[in-house]
């Protein structure tokens, strides 16, 4: 195939997510389809909604311009290990953003975004690389979030709050709003429950749930 070539990596249910928010942003530029494929090495199907599924490596002998994926992977260290292959090999990080989503003022965002309907970033944000946000999340206002974090839908992230790399919050999940100089701190590879609502600091590692959210304790 001549021209760039496009891939959306993982055709599980991100994958299938997002793939028809990276096939309308492609037509919007003029792409065909037939430019965008799913990238799945364990996919025992050939195709999945219209969409070809190629193995990485027969994803990069395919004649093309150029390279482009977007890692539809939920986990953020599993994401970063393919991002690092993927640039390795010279592929390079598409952001992927659907139409409707709403950014504010003063908003910056990293590479490899993934921004699903009705998300919306309000004012003074700073996210890194390959931010995940799904259905109906929100980033309030003076937020810092690291590399590598997934929303899953329906985040609710308020103003003034800390988020450190690889953390992951679950669907519904509420994040108390944290003060000027003083920010609520999600800290690196937490993970928030399913609906909790989280109420002060979360340590680096742990995994909180319920209302309002505790660290989960093991049980003797």
């Amino acid at each position: 195939m001549s021209g760039p070539l496009y891939a959306v990596y993982g055709a599980s249910g991100c994958g299938r997510s997002i793939m028809p928010v990276a096939r309308k942003q492609l037509e919007s530029q003029g792409i065909a389809p037939g430019h965008l494929v799913f990238i799945d090495d364990a996919s025992t199907e050939a195709s999945i909604n219209g969409h070809q599924v190629v193995a990485y490596e027969d994803f990069l002998n395919k004649a093309a311009s150029k390279r482009f994926v977007a890692i539809a992977i939920a986990d953020g260290k599993v994401r970063a290990q393919l991002a690092a292959k993927c640039s390795a090999d010279q592929i390079s990080p598409w952001t992927v953003r659907d139409n409707n989503v709403v950014v504010m003022d003063d908003v910056t965002i990293g590479e490899g975004a993934l921004l699903s309907p009705f998300v919306a970033l309000t004012s003074n944000i700073r996210i890194g690389r390959y931010f995940h946000a799904n259905l109906y999340s929100y980033v309030e206002h003076d937020c810092q979030i690291g590399d590598f974090v997934t929303f899953a839908p329906g985040v609710k992230c308020n103003g003034n709050i800390v988020i450190e790399d690889y953390a992951y919050i679950g669907a519904g999940a509420i994040l108390r709003q944290g003060q000027p100089g003083s920010p609520l701190r999600i800290g690196h590879g937490a993970v928030i429950g399913m609906g909790a609502v989280v109420t002060r600091d979360v340590a680096a590692g742990a995994t909180v749930v319920g209302n309002p959210a505790a660290p989960i304790v093991a049980r003797q």
